[in-house]
């Protein structure tokens, strides 16, 4: 198993990135996934969920309306749009797999990738 973040960088307030996370080594179109940030010296937030065909998304309260999480199963890519940027967006961003029982919750650290460094700021 095998996911891979890029997308990362530095953009300033309001400004937008957009991750990328390519799968391998399983049916990604069997998996349920999700997105997971980690601040300096804080504890993992789970950020955003989608199920296996994409058609049911969830978000987290602090990103709702301003981040979009998608799929393509034919790439074996999921991806997070991420507008609006604010500085508290600031952290590691990793891409994992789930399960419908964990959509709302931060999956094992066994089922992240290696993360890609997102930081807000001017």
């Amino acid at each position: 198993v095998q996911l891979v973040e890029s997308g990362g960088g530095m953009v300033q307030p309001g400004g937008s990135l957009r991750l990328s996370c390519a799968a391998s080594g399983f049916t990604f179109s069997s998996y349920y996934m999700a997105w997971v940030r980690q601040a300096p010296g804080k504890g993992p937030e789970w950020v955003s969920a989608i199920n296996t065909s994409g058609g049911n998304t969830e978000y987290a309260g602090s990103v709702k309306g301003r981040f979009t999480i998608s799929r393509d199963n034919a790439k074996n890519t999921l991806y997070l749009q991420m507008n609006s940027l604010k500085p508290e967006d600031t952290a590691l961003y990793y891409c994992a797999r789930t399960s419908p029982v964990l959509f709302y919750t931060v999956p094992p650290r066994d089922s992240w990738g290696q993360g890609t460094q997102v930081t807000v700021s001017s």
